[in-house]
């Protein structure tokens, strides 16, 4: 059994960044899982509000003691906040990937995207395959 967590109001992709949708706005971040892979989290470079975010393609960067990797949007949006917080507290990310440590939050473009992402089953059997 994984030592790592999902959430059943989450969508995933096979990226590692989880999206929970609440009205017409997006919180995202990066999984329990991707942290864990990851290990300690040193650095996060994060996008400006405003910014439009394009479904695949990379807008921000997290650091940690092992390599740094693009975080890339699950969906299409318009930032509307970013969790600036993680500027002087990256490791928030490890401490709580579903909560404090999320990433930024979009106005969704097209909610049918939201088809594309994996649930939480499929996502844990998509992570197991990769162990």
């Amino acid at each position: 059994m994984a030592d790592w967590k999902t959430l059943d109001n989450a969508k995933y992709t096979e990226n590692d960044e989880w999206v929970i949708v609440d009205g017409g706005t997006a919180k995202i971040g990066l999984t329990d899982y991707a942290q864990d892979q990851l290990s300690d989290i040193v650095f996060v470079d994060l996008p400006d509000v405003g910014d439009k975010l394009s479904k695949g393609e990379p807008f921000a960067t997290v650091e940690s003691v092992k390599a740094a990797s693009d975080v890339y949007a699950p969906v299409s949006g318009e930032i509307v906040a970013v969790n600036s917080a993680l500027d002087n507290a990256p490791e928030t990310i490890n401490a709580d990937a579903f909560g404090a440590g999320w990433i930024v939050e979009v106005k969704l473009e097209n909610t049918a995207e939201l088809a594309d992402l994996l649930d939480a089953a499929a996502y844990v059997k998509h992570c197991e395959s990769r162990s």
